[in-house]
C-alpha cells in the first residue's frame, strides 16, 4: 500500500499512518475507539461495521465485472435456480460478500430458500470447481469473474461449454473507504474532494502493487449508504437478519 499512501498524501496534503489490523473485528474496535480514522473495506465488513460504530461511506473502490453467479454443470438439467431445491450447493468462505451471501441473496431472489431448501457446504473455489465437475455437488455459488479468470480459465480438462451460469447478480456495491463517525464532516469531505480530484494519481498508487489485481480497471467514487441496502438484504436471507455481528467470526 506504500504507493497509495505516498499518492494519498500528495492529493490530500495530509499525513497518513497506514497500518494493517488482524481482523474485522479488530478493525470495527478500532473505529470505535477513534484509534483509526479510515478503514478500507468491503461491503459486507462495511454493513457489521457501521450498525456497529456509525462509520459512514466515503470513496467507493468501484470493481469492473464485481458481481456472482451461480453454475452448474451443462449436462445436469439443472436449468433454473428452482432447479436446485434438495440439492447440494457450494459457497465460498463463511461471510464472503460475493462468494456466500451473493450468491445466497441471487437464489432468494430467484424463490430459493438459501437457508433451508438446499443443502450448503463451504469450501474454497478451487475445491468447488473440482467438486461440480466431478459432480459432488449440483451448483457453486461464486464470483463469477474469480470464477472464470481462475479455476474455469485454468482447467484444461473438459471443453469450456462444460459449465453454464443459470443465474448471476447485477454489479455489487462497492469495497470503499470508510471514515469513522468521531471525524469531523469538513475533514471527511475534504479528504474525499482531494480524492475525487487526484483519481487517476490514487487509483494507479493502488493498482502499482499485483495484490490488488482485483482493483485493475477500478474507479473511485463518491457513493452513500444506502447503496448498501442491498447487502444488508443478503443478511437476511442468509438467516443473519441484525447484521450485528461478523459471520463466521
Amino acid at each position: 500500500m506504500g504507493p497509495f499512501k505516498e499518492a494519498l498524501e500528495a492529493a490530500t496534503g495530509e499525513t497518513f499512518e497506514f497500518f494493517p489490523v488482524n481482523s474485522r473485528t479488530a478493525a470495527a474496535e478500532a473505529l470505535r475507539a477513534e484509534t483509526v480514522d479510515f478503514v478500507v473495506s468491503g461491503p459486507a465488513e462495511y454493513v457489521v461495521i457501521n450498525k456497529l460504530t456509525n462509520a459512514t461511506p466515503l470513496i467507493g473502490l468501484g470493481r469492473p465485472d464485481y458481481h456472482c453467479a451461480i453454475v452448474v454443470r451443462a449436462d445436469s438439467g439443472i436449468n433454473l435456480p428452482a432447479d436446485l431445491e434438495g440439492r447440494k450447493v457450494a459457497f465460498g468462505d463463511i461471510g464472503s460478500t460475493s462468494n456466500m451471501l451473493c450468491p445466497m441473496q441471487v437464489l432468494a431472489d430467484h424463490g430459493i430458500d438459501p437457508v433451508n431448501d438446499i443443502e450448503k457446504i463451504h469450501t474454497s473455489g478451487n475445491i468447488a470447481h473440482e467438486a461440480l465437475k466431478a459432480g459432488d455437488v449440483d451448483a457453486i455459488g461464486t464470483n463469477a469473474t474469480s470464477w472464470m479468470e481462475g479455476a474455469r480459465a485454468a482447467d484444461d480438462s473438459v471443453p469450456y461449454g462444460f459449465f453454464k451460469v443459470i443465474a448471476r447478480s447485477g454489479d455489487l456495491p462497492n469495497d470503499m473507504i470508510m471514515v469513522g463517525a468521531h471525524v469531523p464532516s469538513e475533514a471527511a469531505e475534504a479528504v474525499r474532494t482531494a480524492i475525487l480530484e487526484n483519481k487517476e494519481s490514487i487509483i494507479a498508487g493502488i493498482v502499482s502493487n499485483e495484490e490488488n489485481e482485483k482493483y485493475r480497471d477500478m474507479d473511485l467514487v463518491a457513493i452513500e449508504d444506502g447503496a448498501y441496502d442491498y447487502v444488508r438484504s443478503m443478511y437476511s436471507n442468509a438467516g443473519f437478519p441484525q447484521f450485528d455481528a461478523f459471520i463466521g467470526d
